[in-house]
């Protein structure tokens, strides 16, 4: 056999081995999102509130309580998230929005939201029309992949 022949066996090994290992952490991350899934319905109460500010904004930096900063992992702890700062009846509370909603939710309005300790899942509108969200300009990558696409009769990935 030839260096590389055998050169090329070893990488496609390593590679193989790679995909196995990926397969099998993505189910085992896969079975806890949806027992967290079913923690969160689980827990879920509808509550009235007035959204005052939302900004996406480090775990350290959104003035979370201190006993959710040790909970989290390390490395999350740099990355930003959507938070929303609303007042809950009588105090105002700092409380994580769902990514997918995130642009949904109403500044400086009342609204009815679904909550799960300090995790927004979903917010529904109480008083006045939802606010129209514009859509975002795609980037001309995405425009030429989306004319690509077209073009193959695939549909446009979103």
């Amino acid at each position: 056999m030839s260096t590389f022949t055998i050169v090329l066996l070893v990488i496609l090994a390593v590679l193989l081995i790679a995909v196995v290992v990926l397969y099998f952490l993505g189910k085992k991350a896969q079975k806890r999102q949806a027992e967290q899934q079913e923690q969160i319905d689980a827990m879920k109460q509808t509550v009235s509130m007035l959204i005052i500010d939302k900004k996406r904004m480090k775990l350290k930096d959104a003035g979370l309580p201190p006993v959710i900063l040790e909970q989290t992992p390390k490395l999350l702890r740099g990355s930003k998230l959507p938070v929303v700062k609303a007042k809950v009846g009588p105090q105002i509370m700092t409380l994580i929005c769902e990514a997918k909603i995130f642009d949904n939710v109403p500044v400086k309005k009342e609204v009815k939201a679904v909550v799960s300790g300090i995790y927004i899942t979903d917010v529904k509108g109480l008083h006045g029309k939802a606010p129209v969200v514009e859509p975002k300009k795609k980037s001309k990558f995405k425009q030429l992949i989306e004319k690509a696409q077209e073009k193959a009769g695939a549909k446009p990935i979103r």
